[in-house]
């Protein structure tokens, strides 16, 4: 009774997400009375209502919203359990390398810290191949989970290591890169408040789990078009002091005097096996 089966936390994921029967079914390629069946059969087993039905359309109950987290994070368990094995047995890079480890990192931070750890590891007797896989802000929490990645470089207060094994590797300030033209960008530190509200010049907005939050600035979906936007006077954006590596002629980064120092760990999933990992995590601790 208590036991739930893969497919049935789909339908029943889709259709909470999308609050709408036949949207989900769609999503789900499939037609929609037999998913209406199955998820009206998952309540009967489970002894509770998921769903609220009724003529404005679909809602989830307390108990659906329980289910609904739970079973997020047990169907990314599911698909992490799949691709890693595959990864670990070479099906994932037919002719590739078995021994290979995917790290995520958010594009264009700590980029001296990452070519460091690299060469160190590399430099270590049966060091696997790693695979460095470029992400979004944010997406590298999303990456170990659903295992997209093995391990990651992660920044707090921007990313949340809850759920990771994590071990501090670096602590440095921000700074907010700004069209080199641009007024702002002549001053020597600026504060948040200096950069909070500057209505020729918005901060960009980056995806968190998938959707953006509010705000006038441009939708950014990766570093080139950021890099771009900054040096056409159209946005600006807030990293850590290392990313100053891949400024371009036209941009200039001012240190924000009062923002929170960002700290760069490393991070990977608790339950892991893997002695590659395990390799390369006591060579980022002798950094």
């Amino acid at each position: 009774m208590d036991a739930l089966e893969t497919r049935e936390l789909r339908y029943f994921t889709a259709v909470a997400e999308e609050l709408h029967f036949g949207r989900a079914a769609e999503r789900l390629g499939m037609a929609q009375p037999p998913l209406s069946r199955a998820i009206q059969q998952l309540e009967r087993r489970l002894g509770v209502t998921l769903l609220e039905r009724d003529r404005r359309g679909v809602s989830l109950t307390g108990a659906g919203q329980v289910l609904l987290h739970e079973g997020r994070a047990a169907l990314d368990a599911t698909t992490a359990a799949a691709r890693r094995t595959r990864r670990v047995g070479g099906a994932d890079s037919p002719g590739g390398s078995r021994n290979r480890l995917v790290l995520a990192v958010k594009a264009a931070a700590s980029h001296e810290l990452l070519q460091k750890l690299l060469d160190a590891y590399a430099a270590e007797p049966d060091a696997a191949e790693i695979e460095v896989l470029p992400s979004g802000t944010c997406e590298q929490e999303e990456m170990l989970r659903d295992g997209r990645a093995d391990v990651a470089l992660m920044h707090t207060p921007f990313n949340s290591l809850a759920g990771f094994d994590s071990e501090e590797l670096l602590t440095e300030g921000q700074v907010a890169i700004l069209p080199a033209g641009h007024p702002l960008a002549a001053r020597e530190t600026l504060s948040l408040a200096d950069v909070s509200d500057v209505p020729d010049l918005p901060l960009a907005r980056w995806p968190r789990h998938g959707t953006y939050p509010p705000g006038p600035g441009p939708e950014i979906h990766d570093q080139t078009q950021l890099a771009q936007l900054i040096a056409l006077g159209r946005t600006m954006a807030l990293f850590p002091d290392s990313a100053r590596a891949w400024l371009w002629a036209e941009h200039t980064a001012v240190p924000l005097a009062d923002a929170p120092p960002v700290v760069t760990h490393i991070a990977w999933p608790p339950h892991s096996r893997s002695l590659a990992l395990a390799g390369l995590i006591r060579t980022a601790a002798r950094l």
